[in-house]
């Protein structure tokens, strides 16, 4: 037996995975154990849990993989530092103690966090290969062109290449300090978002503007090339010298100082968000164009940071030249350490690969599991009153009829999602049909920004009747963003006294709750194979009341990261306006248990700062 130990940590969202003779037996990110969201640390408690459900201690370890190469990524952090010195000197003392310390031995690093138990090699792939690597060897493909985009590893910001049965090839790279998931979080952080955590809300608020300032990015800020390839203006940017991204240049360019977070939104900030959204999705285009050109595949997989935004990806599958697509459900550094272990077995090992046709991601269900016994121990530790349904199907009926009387659900079920995904084992859950549930759902019960969209979870043989979808196509990682069918009409309210956000409406949608205000949404489909219990709910739903799918949003508040025992469900359920938790095969009526001091439910929820 052949035991490979992936781990990816001290940037953010640390990870380890465990592939075991080629099969990815589990995943899962740092942040889920520690409670901290996008948790940098070593992740000791990831480790233990990948171990733990393999049956193996450090010792039997075959092979452990770090993600990438420090003494490279430290090369490029002296050569950059050295190229704008003395401007920089802050964030340079800053970041060494670190290395000097830590990162540079990151050998005795690991072998001291293994307990020194583990004394075989250590690997480390380049950043962009591991990215590779998590695309590709878990891919429904045979063959494919590879594509990663991120911030930045070693010195690579950008790759293309190839997949081809047990190996991978990266042919071209662009090299930091130009970036286009660097650009991005310029804007991200311009309009007051956190980097690393805000591109989501950029992305989801860019429906609400127009592109006005697309054409000064172009002509100030990025040279982009007929191949994608491209280069930064770097006087409007500071992330070589400092701890800020935007230059005063930058600040000159689009009309201020940046957004403080937790001013309100302006028009401006709408916007920003619609212009870098539509470049960003154009630079793509243009890659990906050349990239087939470059292989000559036919298919493409994705990862890197950049690989998280749902909307490129949506236009990447229509517009783009590949048959098919597929991204890596942790596209960000957590699928690094994947990346990494994959990358041992099937390209430094030389071991063979067979392309499963469905992926070998497993549904991404590769987390800690919640049993029955788990549910049960936890219920009666806090004395909650519940109720136990043995069926099947009495239970997805009666949680159905829930849903469809305009409750919402916390749904606990199995094997937790690897990747910042809920895919229907760690989801809070809702009638997509009801026009008040967004608004409910974002304000009352995750407490976050109410333009934020919620995603569908759609029965996927049912996919094609309510999306722009073709039939037979499966989404079940909530990869892509695609049109309803059934559009609202937008309409713009001449008001100056309504807040921004508010003077964009749609109407008229059928599926209110999840059809953003440009009449998209990020599909997820479901089916019996992927997601067992939960595809049964959307099923009972859908003989209920005709309609096969269901609102799902990650089961957290603003700030937390997704819950991960029945204990952090159970803390989630009784602060905040969930009406109903189902851990496994136990249901809990919010209206039974004993009232939460509010005092503790605010402690609760500020125990998250806002991401």
């Amino acid at each position: 037996m052949t035991s490979i130990l992936g781990i990816s940590a001290f940037y953010h969202d640390s990870a380890a995975a465990l592939v075991v003779d080629g099969e990815i037996v589990a995943a899962a990110q740092e942040e889920r154990f520690s409670r901290v969201k996008h948790d940098a640390d070593f992740p000791h408690r990831a480790v233990e849990y990948c171990l733990k459900e393999a049956g193996l201690t450090p010792a039997d370890l075959s092979l452990v993989c770090f993600y990438e190469k420090p003494f490279r990524k430290f090369e490029r952090l002296l050569e950059t530092y050295l190229a704008y010195a003395p401007i920089g000197l802050r964030s340079f003392c800053r970041a060494m103690p670190v290395w000097l310390t830590k990162k540079l031995f990151l050998r005795r690093e690991l072998s001291a966090a293994l307990g020194h138990a583990y004394r075989r090699q250590f690997a480390f792939p380049e950043h962009h290969e591991s990215h590779a690597a998590s695309a590709f060897f878990p891919s429904p493909f045979e063959s494919a062109a590879i594509l990663t985009v991120d911030g930045v590893g070693e010195w690579a910001t950008t790759t293309i290449g190839v997949g081809e049965g047990n190996r991978i090839r990266l042919l071209r790279e662009i090299r930091f300090p130009h970036s286009l998931g660097l650009l991005y979080s310029a804007f991200t952080s311009y309009c007051g978002f956190r980097i690393n955590s805000g591109e989501y809300k950029l992305m989801g608020l860019a429906p609400y503007g127009s592109p006005r300032y697309a054409t000064a990015i172009r002509d100030q800020l990025i040279e982009v090339r007929d191949d994608g390839s491209f280069r930064l203006n770097l006087k409007f940017f500071r992330y070589c010298q400092g701890l800020v991204m935007t230059s005063p240049a930058f600040h000159r360019l689009f009309g201020g100082a940046p957004r403080t977070p937790e001013q309100p939104l302006s028009e401006r900030q709408m916007d920003l968000a619609a212009s870098i959204q539509e470049v960003l999705e154009d630079v793509l285009l243009r890659m990906a164009r050349y990239a087939a050109d470059l292989t000559g595949e036919r298919n493409l997989c994705l990862a890197g940071g950049v690989a998280l935004n749902c909307v490129a990806n949506g236009r990447l599958l229509r517009e783009g030249p590949f048959a098919d697509v597929w991204v890596q459900p942790a596209a960000g550094d957590a699928g690094g350490a994947l990346g990494a272990a994959l990358f041992a077995w099937h390209h430094l090992l030389g071991e063979p690969r067979t392309a499963n046709p469905r992926d070998s991601q497993k549904g991404s269900l590769l987390g800690p599991g919640v049993t029955e016994a788990d549910a049960r121990r936890c219920l009666d530790r806090v004395q909650a009153v519940y109720r136990s349904v043995p069926d099947d199907d009495e239970l997805c009926r009666s949680v159905a009829e829930s849903i469809a009387a305009g409750e919402v659900v916390g749904w606990v079920q199995g094997r937790m999602e690897f990747g910042p995904r809920a895919l229907g084992s760690r989801s809070i859950l809702g009638d997509a049909r009801n026009p008040g549930m967004q608004s409910a759902l974002n304000l009352k019960t995750k407490f976050r920004e109410s333009f934020r969209p919620f995603a569908p979870s759609v029965l996927e043989h049912r996919a094609a009747e309510f999306f722009d979808w073709p039939a037979g196509r499966s989404s079940p990682y909530m990869m892509f963003v695609t049109g309803v069918r059934d559009r609202p009409a937008v309409a713009r309210v001449d008001d100056c006294s309504l807040p921004p956000l508010e003077r964009l409406r749609g109407t008229g949608a059928a599926l209110p709750a999840v059809t953003h205000v440009d009449g998209s949404a990020r599909l997820q489909t479901v089916d019996a194979a992927r997601h067992g219990r939960y595809a049964r709910l959307v099923e009972h739903f859908a003989r209920l009341t005709g309609t096969p799918l269901l609102i799902n949003t990650s089961f957290n508040v603003r700030g937390e990261p997704i819950v991960c025992t029945a204990e952090d469900a159970y803390r989630c359920f009784m602060a905040t306006n969930i009406d109903i938790l189902v851990l496994d095969r136990f249901i809990l009526r919010k209206c039974d248990q004993l009232s939460l001091p509010s005092q503790d439910a605010e402690r609760f929820r500020q125990a998250f700062p806002p991401d």
